[in-house]
């Protein structure tokens, strides 16, 4: 019960990390005191260490795993600190980006108190002491989010599939925030296509949870029709394929219902944006992903996929809303006829397959490692076959892993790592620096976010691919499973569902176990 009238209670819990490992320092001493220390309370008698900076020294903390939050400094006297985060530590060393959340700040510190700082993504702190000497008896990370029950769970023969499975969901929990962010550093925002990805992945680790038609409303509410959602045409139809893939897991019927006027209204108003030869015409800013929109003829080739996609989606939710969609099903007709090339567009091919408008699983297969991105990964996934797709993701979201992450980035390129040093160590003279050297489009260099929410499609591919898991009714009544061991030796998973999780345990060699529960009725395909 809140004390405060008109309040709105953070629904997030904090807690604290200490040091894992001082990683530099410069003019210090004492700091051997903060690995493992936990104290969160300044002292002022007593027996007590401290950590002293001298005047233009400085240290470089790592908290061994990215977290979102900030830090608490246990101050012993006045002093003037600079702070950089970092989500490597070259960031943490280098001049950080300072969009969105502040990274890079010089505070005043108070004797014999503590001070709070920060509202990020982050692995490692530098604290430099400014015009003084600094005096402190302890440095911890204040992690803040969401306390939810892991429903989902993933295990399999294969060690790094169940790592990466684990890492797409940790990094789905720090953008899982006020609401469903695409970055826990930057951008901090919601931005409707980016929101995809990361609702398919939550729905197979956390279920169907409040924040996911929280966020959608958030989006819904700020755009009234016929504006167009983070100002980008094309994130209106995420939005309708979001509602069907939200709707088909949760059978959130009242939701839905709420929905009603604004889907009919949207799919009217995307109407406008096919010619009478069943081509997209989308107006305004015509936008894909980051690559294709250098591609004129990609970015056509998947709008017309995507689009496609959410006439499908939305033709589906308004049979069950008795909506009627006989012009929608004309247009979707009309599409049909009109397949454009996508050329060597991974990301046009992905959205033509899983829309049914084209079978490109050609383009997925050929040069399969290059042409990759984190968001569209998740989409080149589900429309490849399981054994390429599995080796996608050992090779690409696995080289993250042994290049120092600890979550997933907002983009990656395996080229990168020619010549490179893990982020999670000071960048190596005559060595390119992963994290500063690279990047493309708005991410380049250190305004790179190394925990992007929509690079967690492996997380939901691993969990539904391997685990054979199809949705044949609104809140998961009926479900298909056939397990696909695609190699592996075993599969053990858990998949949520509103009656309760849905055990799945597969043996190369036997028949699968399958454990529903009460109100899930299972066809074994």
């Amino acid at each position: 019960m809140s004390i405060y009238a008109n309040a709105r209670r953070d629904e997030r819990i904090r807690e604290y990390l200490p040091v894992k490992r001082i990683l530099w320092q410069s003019g210090c001493s004492g700091a051997e005191i903060m690995p493992g220390n936990l104290d969160l309370q300044p002292r002022v008698a007593g027996p007590m260490s401290k950590i002293r900076i001298a005047k233009g020294g400085g240290i470089l903390l790592d908290f061994g795993i990215e977290l979102h939050g900030g830090v608490r400094l246990l101050c012993c006297r006045k002093g003037r600190a600079r702070l950089r985060f970092g989500e490597s530590a070259s960031e943490a060393m280098g001049t950080p980006d300072q969009d969105h959340a502040i990274h890079n700040t010089v505070l005043d510190l108070p004797a014999m108190g503590m001070l709070e700082y920060g509202n990020t993504a982050f692995r490692f702190v530098r604290i430099d002491a400014v015009g003084g000497a600094l005096e402190l008896q302890n440095v911890i990370a204040v992690a803040l989010y969401r306390d939810l029950e892991w429903i989902g769970s993933f295990e399999s023969s294969d060690e790094r599939l169940n790592r990466i499975w684990q890492t797409g969901a940790y990094t789905l929990l720090l953008n899982m925030q006020d609401y469903i962010y695409d970055g826990a550093k930057r951008d901090r925002l919601v931005w409707m296509g980016d929101l995809n990805p990361e609702v398919r992945s939550i729905l197979v680790v956390f279920g169907s949870i409040p924040l996911i038609p929280t966020t959608l409303d958030f989006l819904r509410g700020h755009t009234p029709l016929p504006a167009v959602m983070n100002n980008m045409t094309s994130y209106n139809f995420w939005w309708i394929i979001t509602v069907y893939d939200y709707y088909l897991h949760s059978g959130d019927r009242a939701w839905l219902e709420q929905q009603k006027e604004y889907l009919a209204g949207l799919l009217r108003q995307c109407l406008s944006y096919v010619t009478p030869d069943g081509k997209e015409a989308v107006p305004g800013d015509r936008f894909l992903d980051w690559p294709s929109r250098r591609n004129p003829a990609a970015l056509h080739a998947g709008l017309q996929g995507l689009l496609y996609w959410a006439f499908g989606c939305g033709i589906w939710l308004c049979r069950e809303l008795g909506i009627d969609s006989a012009d929608f099903e004309a247009v979707h007709r009309r599409m049909a006829e009109y397949i454009p090339d996508c050329g060597s567009s991974k990301a046009a091919a992905a959205v033509q397959t899983l829309s049914g408008l084209a079978d490109r699983r050609d383009v997925l297969l050929r040069d399969p490692f290059h042409g990759v991105s984190t968001f569209y990964g998740c989409y080149m996934l589900f429309a490849q076959p399981t054994a390429p797709a599995l080796e996608l993701i050992r090779r690409y979201w696995g080289g993250m892993l042994d290049y120092g992450a600890t979550t997933f980035w907002e983009d990656f390129d395996l080229d990168w790592l020619r010549n490179t040093s893990p982020i999670s160590e000071l960048p190596v003279a005559g060595r390119d620096d992963l994290h500063a050297d690279f990047g493309n489009y708005c991410y380049v260099g250190l305004r790179h976010s190394l925990c992007h929410g929509w690079a967690a499609g492996p997380t939901a591919f691993l969990s539904e691919r391997l685990g054979g898991i199809r949705r044949l009714e609104p809140g998961c009544r009926r479900l298909a499973i056939r397990p696909d061991l695609a190699g592996l030796d075993y599969l053990k998973l858990s998949f949520p569902t509103p009656a309760g999780a849905v055990k799945i345990e597969a043996e190369r060699g036997r028949k699968p176990v399958i454990d529903a529960p009460a109100g899930v009725t299972v066809v074994e395909e």
